[in-house]
């Protein structure tokens, strides 16, 4: 095997050529959404993620194993007691039966949360929206179920945000990649990608990373949207146990024990010609030399959370990207987790540069499906890590986040939003929080 350390090396000399095919090929479409704005002293969108479930397409292990409501929610409790979560925490999502049979099994939030966007928008300005990952649950385009992709992508990715686009028609939804669009096949990846570029609401360059820009010269921001499950794929990496306080595992401990499980990515994930490296090289000089006023990055996994079940992936991207965010971002916004998060990594452990004050990290992966905290991981992180800090989380929710930068005041501010399980998609306001801009 070439050693990788190499091979970024040599792909770092060959992003400062012209030609080279780790550069974007689609500038022309991020140009026309970078001149298309009015000026304003706010650039204002919607942030949601993790989207693309609804009970028409369910685990197939729901249908080959049917249990019914009691049999569900108590295997649901079972999950829960087996990560050593507190007994008096457990809540679970509303339970959807089947009609005419006893099947049980989560009912999906994303019509609500569309719903709930759209009213949010006729107060508050949404001038387009970013789309965080896990488009299409649960194995993504090209999945093995029998039924057609373009229903499917309209069932999951148009349908729910229909009340959107009636209200604001010429929105367009800045999507990214998560872990289930990668489910099934590079096929079915593409097969979205394609029905994306179809779509006058959508958009999602065909090699799943990619930057656009917003605002005006002087008042802008360019984005930085990356596939995190390439680069997860790209590492190796175990996935360590917590123990029964809640705390994180020895990982040498628990791979001599047994404990520790290698995550082995499926073989059509595997990064192909070094991909995975040639995005970090991407995001590391396309932020570097980037002219916008504020440069946010935005992918599906998250780097710090507290659902306790996806610390490992956050070891490995914080690894990976935190240098290049401390700095030059002004903020990183993920899915993955269920549920909404607000946090911050005060980036000590890494030489800045440039950059002032905490990065921003928001989570906000509630538009369909619901996760609870994890409360004693979450304590741990908070002794453990000095760098870390958790200012305000929302569980077993739906929900969603409206982001505005603030180019008079230098501010960015971010605004939760929950819809309750009625399926009215009415609002609930849950707070707004604001950040100075940290880079220079």
């Amino acid at each position: 095997m070439i050693n990788k350390t190499i091979l970024y090396i040599a792909l770092t000399a060959c992003l400062a050529t012209v030609g080279c095919t780790a550069q974007s090929n689609k500038q022309s479409s991020t140009d026309v959404a970078s001149t298309s704005k009015k000026a304003s002293d706010k650039i204002e969108f919607l942030a949601f993620g993790d989207g693309g479930y609804h009970v028409d397409y369910p685990k197939t292990k729901h249908i080959t194993n049917p249990k019914n409501k009691q049999q569900f929610i108590a295997a649901e409790l079972a999950d829960w007691l087996e990560d050593y979560r507190p007994r008096d925490e457990f809540d679970h999502a509303p339970i959807y039966i089947y009609p005419g049979t006893e099947i049980a099994t989560e009912q999906g939030g994303a019509q609500a949360v569309g719903i709930a966007m759209a009213k949010l928008c006729e107060t508050k300005a949404c001038q387009f929206a970013i789309q965080l990952g896990d488009n299409v649950y649960p194995d993504g385009a090209d999945a093995n179920d029998g039924k057609d992709d373009q229903k499917r992508l309209h069932d999951l990715v148009y349908a729910p945000l229909e009340p959107l686009f009636k209200a604001e028609p010429n929105l367009v939804v800045y999507s990214a990649l998560g872990n289930h669009d990668w489910k099934s096949s590079r096929k079915g990846v593409a097969v979205q990608t394609q029905w994306m570029a179809e779509q006058a609401n959508f958009h999602l360059d065909e090699k799943g990373y990619y930057s656009y820009k917003m605002g005006e010269p002087g008042n802008d921001v360019e984005f930085f949207v990356l596939d995190t499950n390439m680069l997860l794929a790209g590492q190796s990496y175990y996935d360590v146990p917590l123990n029964p306080d809640g705390s994180e595992a020895d990982e040498q401990q628990a791979i001599r024990d047994g404990r520790a499980v290698l995550e082995v990515h499926d073989p059509h994930e595997g990064p192909q010609n070094d991909e995975d490296l040639a995005q970090l090289i991407w995001l590391k000089q396309g932020i570097a030399n980037s002219t916008a006023k504020w440069k946010l990055v935005y992918g599906h996994h998250i780097l710090w959370s507290i659902g306790g079940t996806k610390y490992s992936e956050g070891h490995v991207l914080r690894k990976l990207l935190m240098p290049t965010l401390c700095k030059y971002a002004d903020g990183y916004i993920a899915g993955h987790e269920h549920d909404l998060e607000l946090l911050t990594d005060d980036c000590s452990k890494f030489d800045t540069g440039n950059s002032v004050g905490k990065l921003p990290l928001i989570i906000s992966g509630a538009a369909s499906k619901m996760r609870g905290k994890h409360t004693p991981f979450a304590q741990f992180q908070e002794r453990q890590y000095p760098e870390y800090d958790l200012l305000w989380s929302k569980s077993f929710v739906w929900g969603f986040s409206h982001i505005s930068l603030d180019n008079q005041a230098n501010k960015l501010d971010v605004s939760f939003y929950t819809t309750p399980r009625d399926l009215t998609g009415s609002i609930i306001d849950e707070g707004s929080f604001s950040f100075s801009k940290r880079t220079r």
